[in-house]
Formats: structure tokens, C-alpha cells, sequence
């Protein structure tokens, strides 16, 4: 992954300075910058990163232009190494993030591994997504819901559409819920995003 070196953040599981490991800000823009110069007091700079690969970090996460990312999921699918790639994207934004998980790790492994621990159906899950790494959540709820703002690829799947998240589409969803409405006739094909969630 050299070529993505200045694209790198890494993530380890402490509450202190190094939980976030770059090497630098310069490549890293838009609302991640933002998102890192915020949470500064939890960001150590090591170069070379490899250095800070001390101990097993959670993720790895790749972040930059959609062109450039797609280049480097293309790399990481031909590793040949027992891991979870998964995407998100901003297309308004030319932002991808490419998140490098350990095997089976998921939000949607998650989501299925506690609803059996709890002892719960899928049909009494409900799941609210936008982006394509939300899509084995979705798939796995019995319940889910797509934000007005979608990703075209969700938006094509028949899942319930909500409201976008200016618009407090995860109040709606759960409004909908609550009032134990019939989730037929909501789903996104065919359906206005008004139609989740229009009585408040």
C-alpha cells in the first residue's frame, strides 16, 4: 500500500494519544481532516507509520479522491490476506473512505452476532444505512431503512426510504416503527421520500 501511504490512518483500541496513528495531515482532506483535527488529542504522527504496528490495530482506513481509493481497493482485493474491505463514499464530496478490517468483521456480522446473543429475530431488527458499507446491515435486518441521501446502489435495492439526514430521516424511520405502521408501499422504488415518516 505504499502508493497510499499519505491516504493511511490507523486505529487501536485505546482512549489516549495513538488510539489514531498517521503520518501526516497533508494528504488527508476535506471532512477527514476535520474529523482528525477535531479529535487531535487522540493522534499520534509516526513515520513511517510501520512503526506504530506495535501491537494489532482495529482497522486500517484508507481516505482520499473516489478515483484514488478505487485503485486501492484493487490492491487490497488482490492481497490474498483473510480480511473485510468495505467502502463509503461522498461522490459530491470526491471523498472515499476504505475501511481494512480483520475477516468477518461487519457491521452486519455485528448486527447478527448480537440479535442472536440477545436472542432476537431478524424480523424485530431495524437498520438505517446510506452508504454501501451499510449494505450486510441491511441485508441482515428485518427492518431497514435507507436514507433520502442515499447511495444509488442502495436506492435500488427496494429497501424503505426515509428521509435524508437534513431531513431527521432516522427520527422518521423510527417514528414509522413506533406507530407499528405497514412497511409495505414504503419501499424506494416507486415511493417519494416524503413517504416515511410525513405525519410528525
Amino acid at each position: 500500500m505504499q502508493e497510499f501511504r499519505g491516504q493511511t490512518v490507523v486505529t487501536f483500541d485505546n482512549e489516549s494519544t495513538g488510539t489514531i496513528v498517521i503520518e501526516h495531515l497533508r494528504e488527508l482532506e476535506g471532512s477527514i481532516r476535520r474529523w482528525l483535527e477535531k479529535n487531535m488529542e487522540y493522534i499520534q504522527f509516526v513515520i513511517p507509520i510501520e512503526d506504530a504496528l506495535t501491537t494489532d490495530p482495529v482497522q486500517a482506513m484508507f481516505c482520499g479522491p473516489i478515483e484514488l481509493m478505487q485503485r486501492a481497493r484493487g490492491v487490497l482485493g488482490g492481497c490474498g490476506l483473510p480480511i473485510t474491505v468495505l467502502r463509503t463514499e461522498y461522490p459530491g464530496r470526491d471523498l472515499s473512505i476504505v475501511d481494512v478490517l480483520n475477516a468477518g468483521c461487519s457491521k452486519g456480522h455485528a448486527l447478527e452476532r448480537w440479535a442472536n446473543y440477545r436472542g432476537i429475530q431478524r424480523d424485530q431488527v431495524m437498520a438505517v444505512g446510506d452508504n454501501y458499507n451499510d449494505i450486510e446491515m441491511l441485508t441482515f435486518a428485518g427492518r431497514p431503512f435507507i436514507m433520502g441521501n442515499a447511495s444509488a446502489e442502495l436506492l435500488g435495492r427496494g429497501w424503505t426510504l426515509t428521509r435524508s439526514n437534513a431531513e431527521s430521516g432516522v427520527a422518521a424511520a423510527i417514528e414509522l416503527m413506533l406507530d407499528g405502521k405497514s412497511l409495505e408501499g414504503n419501499s424506494s422504488e416507486g415511493k417519494s421520500r416524503e413517504a416515511v415518516g410525513a405525519k410528525r
